[in-house]
């Protein structure tokens, strides 16, 4: 079973220095259709004007990933970590019992365009964390785990039971993922165009669609474009 998310049915904030586009409910922005899907809680498509960004916040018991489309991402936080972060990094952030942190656009000239990503953890009060990785050359026309709740994976860890896979597929390749019994995926395309079929039936995404997956055994994706897109297994 397919839960098709276009583009153009999300939210969206816009301010004089972000543009941002909510997969599910954030901010001003509610849906009580899309609070979530399992626990992946928020997909926020965010655009962010030169030496802009989001000044020092705190967050608690939330599991923060971001992810750089293009330009550069400055990050600090209450643990004393501070990085640029650039195209083809991932970066992991666990709030558990509270962090502090700013996320800025390190360019003075560029546009900073990254996906936040949150997801629930699997309890409240972990220790606080952080991590970033460089996957860029290593999920070229395959699914690479980038996020992992399995401490023995090569991928970052997270306080929770998902796995998160990146993908950027050459026109005309395809992948295929195998779900075991139980669980549940989320495709959100960042660019290009992507097939993605059961067996039964099919859905063709594009540029900030997404998709929540249910009940399936085995799904083929196939770039009908020259596509990047995140792939989500989840409880």
């Amino acid at each position: 079973m397919f839960q098709f998310r276009p583009s153009n049915a999300r939210g969206a904030a816009n301010f004089e220095w972000l543009d941002s586009k909510h997969s599910f409910s954030f901010g001003q922005y509610y849906d009580h259709n899309h609070m979530g899907f399992r626990n992946l809680r928020v997909i926020n498509e965010d655009k962010v004007l030169p030496s802009k960004g989001f000044g020092t916040h705190g967050h608690k018991d939330m599991e923060i990933i971001s992810y750089v489309i293009s330009g550069e991402l400055a990050h600090k936080d209450s643990l004393g970590n501070g990085s640029t972060i650039i195209r083809g990094d991932v970066q992991r952030m666990s709030a558990g019992t509270g962090i502090r942190h700013s996320e800025f656009n390190a360019s003075n000239s560029e546009l900073l365009h990254f996906l936040q990503i949150w997801i629930l953890p699997n309890q409240s009060g972990h220790t606080l964390g952080y991590e970033e990785r460089n996957f860029a050359e290593e999920r070229q026309n395959r699914l690479r785990l980038m996020v992992s709740g399995d401490s023995s994976a090569d991928a970052l860890y997270i306080n929770s039971d998902i796995q998160l896979f990146g993908s950027e597929l050459e026109a005309g390749l395809s992948v295929n993922y195998d779900f075991a019994v139980g669980r549940y995926g989320w495709i959100q395309v960042v660019k290009g165009s992507l097939a993605v079929s059961d067996g039964s039936s099919a859905h063709t995404l594009s540029d900030g669609d997404g998709l929540g997956i249910a009940e399936v055994g085995q799904i083929t994706m196939i770039a009908e474009d020259d596509c990047e897109f995140l792939f989500f297994d989840l409880p």
